[in-house]
């Protein structure tokens, strides 16, 4: 006889973590719980004053739970919230996790004492350049102070998300951060920043949450409240466009393109979005090791928590092109996952909304090359958690940046010299033959895509260059320049193994010197003069390393032509206007070196 739903939801380890609702766990009934079964089977857990404190799928597995207490007025607010991904693993979420402060001296300004809060709320839109209005739904009262001294204190207060490594918030991670919502009464919609450190699934495992609070506020009423998109400053994508609209369905009468009108931050909050009829249905199979996800009768996503891939598949017809060769279909009531020509039936049960498509007809044609044809000795072993985890992440305390982490501020300041300076620009284009050498969070970046030339990717961390192959797979999938993705090698770093045939072949170089080598001066030389012997002569490289880097280059053959601080690059200026306290490793230089 199966389990009852409800017992699982309640009575398994680790579905209820927050000491608030351990009651609820104990027994739902004497603490004032309820459940309410949705038409799908899913389980949505209820204190007495209507907030939900637990969502699970049919089988009682859980979605999010969610932790609430009073705050200084006495109403109801979110305290924390618990978000189960697709691949098993959790992220939290904390209200107004991530507080900027920002202080300024009204002391010389005449009439200071007379101040009131819309006075800096004016002063923060003027320097924030966006409307008061903005200014206003973002900053509360008691987001602004001014000292008796006339030092005025203006915090920006933002919603922060972590990786919850235990499923709980002990040892939790940074991970992102988010316009602060107003989860009591959800009215707004909100875009991630740092976005590119999100696990995989967390913006719709994210959405699951607000839209079911949203549904929960809504509940009774003639007609739900439409929602706008908000943000400080405004980031608006083609991504979060398709995010808002599996949940929310877009509505500008007036607007003939509404992605177009979305995608000017000017106009981005003209769109108004309107609750989905069939907002996509996660459910997980424990057992199967997998999770699907449907929306309106179909299967949209198949997510395998051992996946050593670290990534779902999708229904071919979601996309316009299948990303990376990864299927699934619904054949005679089976779960059918394909990976290139390799198919493989999910021992799970389908759930009763899932309904069989007609098999397509022709089949979604195969790529002529497969993103692990990348690695040239095949791709090395990983776990399915490093490669569903392999994003960088970044404290929003003073705690040094990590390596990897450190690596996207150079490779996108390189980028953007590339664009603005014609002479670099032009040099880049010119290279025929290039290195890329422990850059493994940035190969992308890297890479030109404007003709077929060579690449040569030295790997040190394999579960971020796996990322970043299927990063790379997807951009040549989209121009169809197939030509362009097979003259692009990995090969494993094999240091003090200088290999004969990569002797002065590269006209071009991007390389980042381990931290570990840096306090080391003989490992700093002998790194130079390898990377010397492997560029022509004449040739170019960009190399990140300490201050002690400099001495190193005279004595290995190369001629600095620029440095610059990565401290004082854009775009490290540009992550500390999120992360204001951001640090990153003393004396860390970027260098453009000519081979003499």
């Amino acid at each position: 006889m199966s389990a009852d739903p409800v017992v699982t939801a309640l009575q398994t380890s680790g579905h209820l973590q927050f000491s608030e609702n351990i009651p609820f766990k104990e027994n739902l009934d004497r603490a004032g719980g309820r459940v309410v079964r949705r038409p799908t089977g899913h389980l949505v857990f209820y204190r007495s004053d209507g907030r939900r404190f637990l969502a699970t799928d049919p089988s009682g597995n859980p979605l999010h739970e969610c932790e609430w207490g009073m705050d200084p007025k006495g109403g109801v607010t979110l305290i924390r919230a618990r978000i189960k991904l697709d691949w098993g693993a959790w992220v939290g979420l904390k209200p107004s996790g991530l507080v900027n402060e920002t202080s300024l001296n009204l002391a010389t300004k005449p009439g200071w004492q007379r101040l009131k809060a819309d006075d800096l709320r004016a002063m923060a839109a003027q320097a924030l350049r966006v409307p008061l209005d903005e200014v206003r739904w973002f900053y509360r009262d008691e987001d602004f102070s001014i000292s008796p001294n006339g030092m005025a204190t203006i915090r920006h207060r933002k919603d922060a998300l972590y990786v919850l490594d235990d499923g709980d918030f002990e040892r939790a991670r940074f991970m992102s951060c988010m316009g602060a919502m107003h989860w009591g009464s959800i009215d707004f919609l909100p875009v991630v920043e740092l976005f590119k450190s999100l696990l995989p699934g967390t913006g719709s495992a994210a959405f699951e949450l607000i839209r079911g609070l949203y549904d929960d506020q809504n509940e009774g009423k003639t007609s739900s409240l439409p929602l706008r998109y908000r943000g400080i400053p405004t980031y608006p994508s083609e991504a979060a466009f398709r995010l808002f609209s599996s949940f929310f369905v877009p509505r500008a009468p007036h607007a003939k393109d509404i992605l177009s009108l979305f995608m000017d931050p000017s106009k981005a909050h003209q769109v108004e979005w309107f609750p989905s009829p069939t907002p996509p249905r996660r459910y997980f199979d424990i057992s199967a090791g997998c999770c699907l996800t449907v929306q309106g009768g179909v299967l949209k996503k198949v997510t395998l928590a051992n996946d050593v891939a670290g990534l779902p598949y999708v229904n071919p017809e979601t996309r316009g092109f299948v990303p990376c060769d990864r299927t699934t279909q619904i054949v005679n009531r089976q779960v059918i996952v394909k990976d290139r020509d390799q198919e493989t039936v999910v021992a799970t049960t389908l759930p009763q909304e899932c309904r069989e498509e007609p098999v397509l007809s022709p089949s979604a044609p195969v790529s002529p090359i497969d993103w692990r044809s990348l690695f040239l000795k095949g791709v090395p072993p990983i776990a399915p958690e490093d490669a569903y985890g392999a994003v960088a992440l970044y404290p929003q305390d003073d705690t040094e940046i990590d390596e990897l982490a450190t690596q996207p501020f150079v490779a996108d300041y390189i980028e953007d010299v590339a664009e603005q300076d014609r002479e670099i620009g032009n040099m880049l284009a010119r290279a025929e033959r290039v290195l890329i050498e422990n850059g493994d969070a940035v190969i992308a970046a890297c890479i030109v895509f404007d003709r077929p030339r060579d690449y040569t990717v030295r790997v040190q961390v394999p579960a971020f260059a796996q990322k970043q192959a299927q990063q790379l797979w997807s951009v040549c999938a989209r121009l169809q320049r197939w030509d362009w993705l097979n003259r692009i090698r990995f090969v494993p770093i094999a240091r003090w193994q200088q290999d004969p045939s990569s002797a002065h072949a590269f006209d071009l170089a991007y390389q980042w010197i381990p931290f570990a080598m840096e306090d080391d001066p003989l490992q700093l030389l002998t790194a130079m003069k390898e990377l010397r012997l492997t560029l022509r002569s004449g040739g170019h490289a960009f190399v990140l390393g300490p201050t002690s880097l400099s001495a190193c280059l005279a004595p290995s053959g190369f001629r600095m032509i620029w440095k610059e601080s990565v401290e004082q690059l854009p775009t490290f200026r540009m992550h500390r206007t999120i992360l204001p306290k951001a640090r990153l490793k003393a004396g860390l230089t970027l260098y453009h070196v000519r081979g003499s």
